[in-house]
């Protein structure tokens, strides 16, 4: 297998494309097939996959060839994880990320110079979009990249960090387009979920911003600065308590606006809506959570955001596992609509029959089930739809 990967480490060089694009995409896939070979066997084809893979990111001049070589090294990167790269990688990657990055900002100001030119027209204008889609497609690779290294390196990673961070601050400018302002604030996303509580350092460049973007006009930079607000909760120190305080008022508005469940507008309302509860669950001392749980539950149940909605629901059992009196209400009152969450997270697929937080879900309902009366008053306030959602969720879970 490793002369194999020898030569198709070498078709990076070849001139064409589709046989550049299926060398990158393999090489996670190679990499994922060599464990079984054993820890130096898997190392040693990475030591020739990863120099190639650095050089071709640095070198390789199809964007779309390009951004596939991105997202295969960071993918790369998660298989083998922390230690996967030596100094002179880093050094490496981090010249032609922060290459990258100068030719994003350099390719802007060229396209807005080409739209003050006479020749200026609708046909231009279509030629400069597809060039700004190419940029920010590269930009999300940037992003991959980095996420992968955080969640590898983690806190040691900060560092070698610094030399990028001017320009990531530059991204999440209010002048910036929405795009950068989105990619930027999901790099600071990545920074707060895996390197605190030493990303505190870096608060400065990034919780104004965050809280601002909370309420933008583009949605998907709402559901950037949403998420990172909720990792701030989850993961960040007692440094991030007050941020959390100044954050809840700002989530409630954009969950509570009147347009927040369109189809455009709702993965970043349910960021939001998680963040808060993510705020009640890991920094409860920050909030009333008597007073914002009755509104919180109200709002649930989480079913286009998968991963948001797996987190969501392992509150909501956590809470009735505890026997929260809001969350039940006097005399179990509540438990109808905690059925009715259950069976529209159940029929909009929100959860994973083979994910633990389903079994979670699916027990609450068999202690119901136990309790005679209880039972015939929770499910006859369901639908018919609902009422088989939490059949199946029964026999699935």
């Amino acid at each position: 297998m490793l002369k194999c990967n020898l030569r198709i480490v070498g078709t990076f060089s070849l001139t064409i494309k589709r046989v550049r694009v299926a060398a990158a995409e393999s090489m996670p896939l190679l990499l994922e097939c060599a464990r079984v070979r054993g820890p130096e066997y898997l190392t040693q084809m990475w030591h020739f996959m990863c120099d190639a893979l650095i050089k071709a990111i640095g070198t390789e001049p199809d964007s779309d060839v390009l951004s596939e070589i991105m997202h295969s090294f960071a993918k790369c990167i998660e298989v083998m994880g922390d230690g996967c790269l030596n100094n002179e990688h880093f050094e490496e990657l981090g010249g032609i990320l922060k290459a990258k990055l100068e030719e994003h900002f350099k390719n802007q100001e060229l396209r807005q110079v080409k739209r003050q030119d006479e020749d200026y027209d609708e046909q231009v204008e279509e030629s400069l979009q597809d060039e700004d889609d190419n940029d920010v497609y590269i930009l999300t690779k940037v992003s991959d990249i980095l996420h992968s290294i955080f969640s590898s390196y983690r806190e040691k990673v900060l560092p070698w960090f610094e030399q990028l961070l001017p320009l990531i601050v530059n991204l999440i400018c209010p002048h910036r387009p929405w795009p950068d302002r989105q990619w930027g604030l999901c790099i600071f996303d990545d920074v707060i979920e895996h390197c605190s509580p030493a990303s505190f350092k870096y608060a400065e460049y990034f919780l104004r911003p965050m809280l601002q973007y909370v309420c933008d006009n583009s949605p998907e930079v709402r559901q950037a600065a949403a998420y990172g607000l909720g990792v701030m909760a989850q993961y960040g120190g007692d440094n991030y308590r007050p941020f959390c305080t100044e954050a809840l008022p700002l989530l409630v508005r954009v969950i509570q606006s009147t347009d927040s469940k369109t189809k455009e507008n709702v993965n970043a309302t349910e960021n939001c809506i998680s963040a808060v509860g993510k705020i009640m669950k890991f920094k409860p001392d920050c909030v009333n959570v008597e007073e914002v749980l009755p509104h919180w539950l109200s709002w649930l149940p989480l079913h286009e955001d998968k991963e948001e909605a797996v987190q969501t629901f392992n509150y909501l059992c956590d809470l009735i596992e505890s026997n929260h009196p809001i969350v039940l209400g006097p005399n179990n009152t509540n438990l109808p609509k905690i059925f009715s969450i259950i069976a529209e997270g159940e029929m909009h697929e929100a959860i994973k029959h083979e994910d633990p937080c389903a079994k979670r879900l699916a027990n609450v309902v068999r202690q119901v089930q136990t309790s005679g009366g209880l039972w015939a008053e929770c499910i006859a306030q369901l639908s018919p739809g609902q009422q088989a959602a939490i059949q199946e969720l029964l026999n699935s879970a």
